[in-house]
């Protein structure tokens, strides 16, 4: 069986130990996005590297790179709201949320349909266009190192289209975050769950147990 799990940065170390203390002596195969441990038992933990490459390939390269400061900014954008933040490490040291309404659909049909369709639309990109100054605002000259970004992958794309935030589209990074409409515990989470160090972890076969 395979699952994942996520632990924050601070907790890696301790857990590879732990993944060795519970299925035996353990190896390593290690490249720029990946770093793989497999037990004895057979059971295997694959890391996916955050923020890749990997410029040291070891276990060591690996927990130095995860305790890096990193300076990383998180753009969160759905229609009934958007996010942006920096964060140095686990830090968050500027950030800004904010919300514009966005119509829902109806069911009149004709005109009316027409009409409210129209006026959602332009609520829209009132609402994109916001979350755009706040994104060139807080995040177009903050020295980032990586961009986590959330909500709607629409929405983030048109925010990105902005010909000032041209340099933030190469920064991107995964993972693409599910998020509610972004208040500013929402976009402290995100932070958290940009951070957060994502393991697939595949259990021994059963005639190994």
């Amino acid at each position: 069986m395979t699952r994942t799990v996520s632990v924050a940065p601070e907790r890696l170390d301790r857990w590879l130990a732990g993944f060795g203390d519970r299925h035996g002596a353990v190896t390593y195969d290690v490249t720029p996005t990946l770093f793989t441990a497999s037990a004895s038992d057979g059971s295997v933990a694959v890391v996916e590297v955050p923020f890749a490459p990997l410029e040291e390939l070891s276990k060591d390269g690996l927990l130095a790179h995860v305790l890096r400061e990193w300076r990383l900014g998180v753009l969160l954008v759905r229609r009934g709201g958007y996010g942006a933040g920096v964060f140095a490490g686990g830090k968050l040291v500027d950030s800004k949320v904010g919300s514009r309404h966005v119509q829902g659909t109806t069911k009149a049909g004709g005109w009316s349909q027409q009409r409210y369709a129209r006026r959602r639309d332009n609520q829209a990109r009132e609402a994109f266009a916001a979350a755009t100054e706040v994104a060139v605002r807080i995040l177009g000259s903050a020295r980032l190192e990586a961009l986590v970004c959330g909500g709607d992958r629409r929405a983030v794309d048109t925010v990105l289209e902005d010909p000032r935030l041209k340099d933030l589209a190469g920064l991107v990074r995964p993972p693409f975050l599910g998020v509610p409409d972004p208040k500013q515990r929402v976009l402290e989470q995100a932070g958290a769950d940009a951070r957060a160090i994502r393991i697939e972890l595949t259990d021994p076969p059963d005639d190994s147990r």
